[in-house]
């Protein structure tokens, strides 16, 4: 018993001295973890903006659709940031890009007789190469746009003219605003060719009536079209005038047939039965033009949301052509 006891006493005894053992170890440091890492957003910039052109295409007197177009444009801060015209979209999209103001434009514009343009005369049908020269469009256009050259324009400017030896479309961006206007307007067998820039030219109708390609070839990411084609049919075709103006309608229309397909958004104002050199319906065709503009709208913004999304996300840039 007394060997027992002894036993469990050292036994008690090594425990107890182990326990203080124990007790008198310094703690374990606390560890404590990391602050997480907090990284501050980057600041959003403001989101990017696509390049707009509005591309005018020709038709002479129901040009003036190309105003409600553009009012409406306006009124509903599209921007634009490029104008390319042919023939009377040349001369609308030039008088528009001199100011950058739908209702100067209207003024001007609607001061415009055919009297203005139209220099007929028996001397340059006989011994010329058209009923008019062209010189009283050239003077009323240097009396109503106030910069002399395409390049002090607000908006850049393109007007497109066809070379008539060689068949080529001419792209006309820099020099006098007038002179490019009149070559781009100077439809065949109506107005005598313009000798500009070297060059022989003629209507721009003749090789592409509604320039899309040019919009793209100056860099435009979205581009709204106006094609004011007339309908070709006609059955009062009377006289040496009227033959030229409806083989122009019918050349224009041919090739707006196969450049259309290329625009973002294509508005098309319903004036096709005006008649080319019918100056009594600018009322009717400015509002026609509202009214197509208008409708156009929702397809306007969503091109450009498109592009906006597809340029902020990083992604490459899907075609917004439909």
């Amino acid at each position: 018993m007394t060997q027992s006891l002894t036993i469990r006493m050292a036994r008690l005894g090594a425990l107890l001295g182990l326990g203080l053992l124990l007790a008198c170890q310094p703690p374990a440091p606390l560890v404590v973890p990391p602050p997480p890492v907090v990284v501050a957003p980057k600041p959003q910039g403001p989101p990017p903006k696509p390049k707009i052109a509005l591309v005018l295409g020709g038709g002479a007197a129901r040009g003036f659709a190309h105003i409600g177009v553009i009012r409406t444009l306006e009124q509903e801060k599209i921007p634009v940031d490029l104008v390319v015209g042919t023939s009377v979209g040349s001369l609308i999209g030039a008088i528009y890009a001199a100011d950058r103001n739908s209702f100067e434009l209207e003024w001007t514009a609607f001061q415009l007789q055919k009297e203005d343009l139209f220099d007929f005369g028996v001397l340059s049908t006989v011994a010329g190469m058209g009923f008019a020269k062209g010189d009283k469009l050239e003077t009323w256009v240097k009396g109503h746009i106030k910069p002399a050259n395409i390049e002090q324009l607000k908006i850049p400017f393109a007007a497109v003219a066809t070379d008539l030896n060689w068949g080529q479309k001419v792209v006309l961006d820099r020099g006098s605003v007038a002179r490019a206007v009149r070559a781009s307007s100077a439809i065949p067998g109506v107005f005598q060719p313009v000798q500009h820039q070297g060059k022989i030219l003629v209507d721009g109708g003749v090789v592409d009536n509604i320039p899309i390609s040019v919009a793209r070839a100056k860099g435009a990411d979205i581009v709204i079209a106006v094609d004011i084609s007339a309908n070709v049919g006609n059955t009062d075709i009377t006289n040496l005038l009227g033959v030229s103006l409806q083989a122009a309608n019918i050349m224009f229309a041919l090739n707006v047939e196969h450049s259309k397909k290329d625009a973002d958004v294509l508005i098309s104002p319903a004036i096709g039965d005006v008649g080319t050199l019918d100056f009594t319906q600018k009322k009717r065709c400015m509002e026609a033009g509202i009214v197509a503009a208008q409708q156009a709208l929702p397809a306007v913004r969503q091109a450009i949301d498109r592009w906006v999304a597809a340029h902020t996300s990083g992604a490459a840039p899907a075609s917004q052509r439909p």
